[in-house]
């Protein structure tokens, strides 16, 4: 007993010393909770203000902040067992923590590990006020590597290698593309040339996940060093990702030009686990990664073998050994360059802190106060040697696919005061993000960057709608950000259900009712439509042969046993043919139950997952909202998130934006401290 006191005890010392020479003085920071309980922290510099981002972070969901740092240092299955091993076994395979230890000193500003620092500081001494929350005790204490061997892990996810990672490791058919979703984000932005009162209007939109490790959590920053900026960022980062400061605002929408690419390795048949490059054998480097699964209450660890080459990380299947090669291996600067942008106050400034290019991918749409609109694929992409299929597995056995260069921030498609006005994405391909008179011409790019070449639903219906606009106003521009209405040409990438339109519902008595309902539907996705809930529940049946068939164009035959199925499913769950869309797609927060607005592909898109009673509820969609009206005095800010600032079912902010939110409605930001100091609801320090 002793002997464990003692361990204890030397513990508790190691922690309490962790902690001990934090740079920041917890005095110095003051959170301002707002009526919603939104925080919005003050504090002499940008370290202190990324410590009470982490308190103030940590107080409304400490756990999801946990998850991702286990996740990103392979310990998320000492927590969930084999649901963490997938990300552990990546962690491990790409080498993060080594890649950090290497890299830290000489990668990272000593101006931003100040940041992460304080940040760290932050969680650690909200995890000794609150230990019992602690999930893990060994990722403790929080460190400036931990957090960014996490977000190595990050930035391999957005390059979309772990999609690749998966297909080897399951022996599954390797597809290097990854498939086209109708999960994605809205951007867009006008200047005076587009708006009637002479504003520049900025509308962030992300339709990520409405909660997890990918949700977005707000949050308001305010320094004396400079920063003044109201955004979001997913649980756990210590700046702001996306969101607007006084003078501009950008945000992001998923891009997928061809990030990641795979090499087979020519093994040498002398040498076991030698491969060949231009004739000379090389060995692969051996290790080995350590996951926990939890079987009859015990925790048991598992480990699997994994290879390095030349080409990266690389893994053995049944049909040979491949290595997986992005951009993001190569670099682990994103995290900064966001907190660059965080402090930009003109274009310049911005563009500047984009040129690194580290981050791997994202669309990003720009405005400000000086009447400026950017718009720009961004993609870390390398310059691929001529000659090969880089759609395709290419032969790891020359030095001639090895690449190590990229592209600049200049060739990639962007768009910098587009004569109509007006930048926009949805998803959709980089080469038509402005006015018609402004599109790209996309043979002017190399192909093996794989930019997109296809419109969606949403860009479709957004062109639609800026057809009729010579100038919008800012009521335009809420109807822009607000419609949730299908294109009169439906665009989906991965099926063509065009026959369902055009068939003679005469022709098929036996569905005749529903084709009807559905074809004098008015493409609207209202709650109360029952034509919305009768093309939802075909739209989620028929997305099951879709997966059996990628890219299916459905014949009106094809489409007459899903029309079946569909009427099926709605005798059997709801008792009659007439469904609305709000009684079938539900948003569920806590005990809370309220009928679904949006589709997957309208502007206002819901993606919804099953439910109970075979209804759906919404997973992911509308997750962050933020609209600007910059002026040449400065921004003036709304917001909205889909649930409340806080992930504890006990706070009173846990579903307080919920109303607001089905209305479509939002709430003021401003940026300045006075009004904060009238709406509070308490302002406090850290650890009072």
């Amino acid at each position: 007993m002793r002997l464990k006191n003692n361990i204890a005890i030397t513990a508790s010392l190691l922690f309490s010393l962790n902690t001990a020479i934090a740079q920041v003085n917890p005095k110095n920071v003051e959170i301002i909770r707002d009526t919603f309980g939104v925080p919005h922290i003050y504090a002499k510099t940008d370290a202190g203000a990324a410590y009470g981002l982490a308190w103030a972070n940590a107080e409304d969901d400490f756990e999801t902040m946990q998850l991702g740092y286990l996740a990103g240092n392979a310990l998320l299955s000492k927590h969930l067992g084999l649901k963490g091993a997938s990300a552990d076994f990546v962690t491990q395979l790409i080498q993060g923590a080594s890649y950090v230890e290497a890299n830290y000193e000489s990668q990272v500003s000593d101006d931003f590990k100040k940041v992460l620092e304080g940040f760290c500081d932050g969680l650690n001494a909200y995890a000794k006020v609150h230990p019992k929350e602690v999930l893990v005790k060994s990722l403790l204490p929080f460190t400036p590597k931990k957090l960014m061997t996490y977000t190595y892990l990050q930035l391999f996810v957005m390059s979309d290698a772990d999609i690749l990672v998966a297909a080897i490791a399951s022996n599954k058919t390797i597809e290097l593309r990854p498939k086209e979703s109708v999960t994605g984000s809205n951007t867009f932005a006008f200047n005076s040339k587009k708006t009637q009162d002479g504003s520049v209007y900025l509308a962030i939109n992300p339709h990520q996940p409405l909660e997890g490790p990918t949700g977005w959590y707000e949050a308001h920053l305010n320094s004396e060093e400079g920063t003044n900026i109201v955004g979001a960022l997913f649980p756990g980062a210590p700046v702001i990702l996306i969101g607007s400061n006084n003078y501009l605002g950008w945000s992001h929408t998923v891009n997928k030009p061809d990030k990641a690419d795979i090499f087979e390795l020519e093994m040498d048949p002398d040498h076991k686990d030698h491969y060949m490059v231009n004739a000379v054998s090389y060995p692969l480097e051996k290790f080995k990664a350590k996951v926990f699964l939890k079987f009859l209450g015990l925790r048991i660890g598992v480990k699997k073998k994994f290879y390095r080459s030349m080409f990266g990380p690389t893994l053995k299947n049944k049909t040979g050994v491949y290595a997986v090669r992005t951009g993001s291996l190569f670099g682990m600067g994103a995290i900064e360059q966001w907190w660059h942008m965080n402090k930009a106050r003109n274009f310049s400034e911005f563009y500047k802190a984009l040129e690194p290019q580290h981050i791997p991918g994202f669309n990003i749409s720009y405005a400000d106060r000086y009447d400026t609109i950017y718009y720009v694929s961004n993609a870390k992409l390398p310059i691929r040697a001529k000659g090969y299929d880089w759609q395709k597995i290419v032969p790891g056995n020359t030095k001639k696919t090895l690449w190590k260069d990229f592209y600049t921030l200049k060739d990639m498609p962007q768009q910098l005061q587009p004569s109509s006005g007006y930048v926009y994405n949805t998803n959709h391909s980089p080469f038509i993000s402005a006015g018609p008179e402004n599109h790209l011409d996309p043979d002017t790019f190399n192909a093996d960057m794989g930019f997109e070449r296809f419109n969606n639903n949403r860009s479709a219906r957004f062109q639609e709608l800026m057809s009729g606009f010579d100038k919008v106003s800012y009521e335009d521009f809420l109807s822009l950000k607000y419609d949730h209405q299908l294109p009169n040409k439906l665009q989906y990438t991965f099926m063509n259900i065009d026959a369902l339109f055009k068939m003679d519902p005469a022709a098929y008595p036996e569905v005749a009712s529903l084709v009807k309902r559905i074809q004098n539907w008015d493409r609207k996705s209202d709650p109360k439509s029952k034509g919305a809930g009768a093309y939802a529940i075909f739209y989620y049946l028929v997305r099951k042969y879709v997966n059996q068939q990628p890219n299916a164009t459905f014949s009106e035959a094809a489409l007459v046993p899903v029309l079946n199925e569909t009427l099926a499913y709605m005798k059997t769950h709801f008792g009659s043919t007439e469904v609305a869309l709000g009684d079938f797609i539900k948003v569920v927060r806590g005990d809370q139950e309220m009928p679904s607005f949006g589709l997957p592909d309208v502007l206002t898109a819901m993606h919804a997952a099953p439910y109970k009673n075979g209804r759906l509820k919404v997973t992911a969609g509308e997750s962050y909202i933020q609209l600007v009206r910059f002026t040449s005095e400065g921004a003036s800010i709304r917001s909205m998130v889909p649930y409340g600032s806080s992930n504890r079912p006990n706070s009173p902010h846990y579903a307080d934006q919920l109303p607001l939110y089905m209305k479509f409605q939002t709430k003021a930001m401003p940026l300045d401290r006075a009004y904060w100091e009238k709406e509070a609801t308490r302002i406090y320090h850290p650890i009072q």
